[in-house]
């Protein structure tokens, strides 16, 4: 019997991370002389990995960027990754769950280091096999690219059919129409604003609270 899969975006997602990354990239901006960005505006920069987040904040301060700022960047996040990043509401509940109706997987671009730290401090990582946790500098391209996406579903026995990808940007939404599966997009999330509603299809699914998920997997 194929399995049915369900794939989570992390940050925006699963978590809401967005001060820490904030703090982070702003401590970067500070150190290099530029003025920092507001919580709101750097969020809408994350979802492409840290060194994008980095360059667009640069572009965003009006600064060129210093050869060591992705360096720094992450050293200075590795030290708040847990400060003010929790789960949405009801996240360990809804995982809870689904877990009960077949396998379940985590794809970011996030760094695997601070995405399995994360997943373990705020008790997450029970949900999720050792092999089905998917970060952005592992052996596979970033997202929207739907190799590391295919390799969790060959990996779960599942097919492209019945697995749905659950995050809340348009790099989501291009990774899953990437590996032809099913989208479910998560208002909530800090990388939805902005998404081109008119490119939403049959098979597409927006929430508005993670408690929502319960209703369309």
């Amino acid at each position: 019997m194929t399995s049915r899969l369900i794939v989570f975006d992390l940050d925006g997602t699963l978590i809401d991370s967005r001060r820490d990354l904030a703090d982070s990239a702003n401590a970067v901006l500070r150190e290099s002389g530029a003025d920092p960005l507001p919580e709101e505006t750097i969020g809408h920069m994350v979802g492409d990995g840290a060194a994008r987040l980095l360059a667009r904040a640069f572009v965003a301060a009006g600064r060129e960027q210093p050869p060591d700022a992705l360096d720094r960047f992450l050293e200075i996040y590795s030290r708040r990754l847990l400060d003010h990043t929790r789960p949405y509401p009801q996240v360990p509940q809804v995982l809870d769950e689904l877990n009960t109706r077949g396998p379940l997987a985590v794809l970011t671009n996030k760094p695997l280091d601070a995405t399995r730290r994360i997943l373990a401090g705020l008790n997450l990582a029970r949900y999720f096999s050792h092999d089905s946790v998917i970060g952005g500098d592992g052996p596979f391209p970033r997202k929207p690219d739907p190799a590391g996406l295919r390799y969790l579903i060959a990996g779960a026995g599942a097919e492209p059919q019945t697995t749905t990808l659950v995050g809340d940007s348009l790099i989501d939404w291009n990774t899953a129409q990437n590996a032809s599966t099913h989208v479910c997009l998560a208002r909530y999330g800090f990388g939805f604003e902005g998404f081109p509603l008119g490119r939403l299809s049959d098979g597409s699914f927006l929430v508005d609270s993670p408690s929502e998920l319960l209703g369309v997997l």
